[in-house]
């Protein structure tokens, strides 16, 4: 049986990282993007052959549809050149940045950044690759717990997750006549380098996040990609236009 190929962007660290890896278990092979480190972006590239898994690397900046049809045109001829023609079965919406910044000091640049990082870029490349995969796939937009529950300093950050929420929704009804699903995942507090590694290296913070975690600790990458790979395979066939927060209980 031919393998499954998922795309998923910004795989090169953290959560993306263990998404493709959670995928290659699964049996996909792997097409993932990065936006500078391809250093890092080769060396998972390498880690998903070790699991017996095809696996390439492209470069992509998501907060700029400038470079989006060339990305397509490069996912296309690697389908063809090393897939046998064949299309993308899922395709995960995983790149983004973290910002911290109070309401009032928001400005009008970081505002416009955080929707073209969060929600234009998955929005219009998600436009571009449709023609790309097959019918029946599966799309993984990634949200977040902060659009559930609020800190102070992620108004433009959870605004954005709110409305890919929101999106995951509408794709999920007008791309239900090609049988692909659409969810969203939002991931609570995860011990990763995302926002500067504040949940993974400050002590404090860890602890007072997991006090009010019905699971008594905070997210590890591998709670999150085995869940992606899970949306992006047939065990959840019948899940669509859900937002599955994964959290552990944070705050219930």
């Amino acid at each position: 049986m031919k393998a499954k190929i998922a795309l998923v962007t910004g795989a090169s660290r953290g959560l993306g990282k263990d998404s493709v890896t959670a995928l290659a278990k699964k049996g996909f092979d792997i097409i993932l993007t990065y936006q500078t480190k391809k250093e890092a972006a080769d060396a998972v590239v390498k880690e998903i052959e070790t699991l017996g898994r095809k696996a390439f690397a492209l470069p992509l900046d998501i907060s700029t549809t400038a470079g989006f049809d060339t990305f397509a045109g490069e996912v296309k001829q690697l389908l063809n050149t090393e897939f046998g023609s064949a299309k993308l079965d899922a395709l995960v919406n995983n790149a983004g940045v973290g910002l911290n910044k109070s309401f009032e000091t928001t400005t009008e640049e970081i505002l416009d950044a955080m929707t073209n990082i969060h929600f234009k870029g998955p929005y219009f490349l998600t436009q571009k690759l449709l023609p790309l995969m097959n019918d029946g796939g599966s799309i993984v937009n990634t949200s977040s717990g902060l659009a559930r529950f609020s800190f102070p300093g992620y108004s433009a950050y959870g605004a954005m997750k709110a409305a890919v929420d929101s999106l995951s929704r509408y794709q999920a009804l007008e791309l239900g006549s090609r049988k692909i699903r659409v969810n969203s995942i939002a991931p609570g507090a995860i011990e990763t380098d995302f926002g500067g590694g504040v949940v993974r290296d400050v002590a404090e913070m860890n602890q007072h996040l997991a006090a009010d975690t019905a699971l008594g600790r905070v997210g590890l990458p591998d709670d999150i990609g085995s869940v992606v790979a899970f949306l992006c395979s047939d065990d959840s066939k019948w899940i669509n236009a859900q937002r599955i927060e994964v959290s552990g209980g944070f705050r219930i």
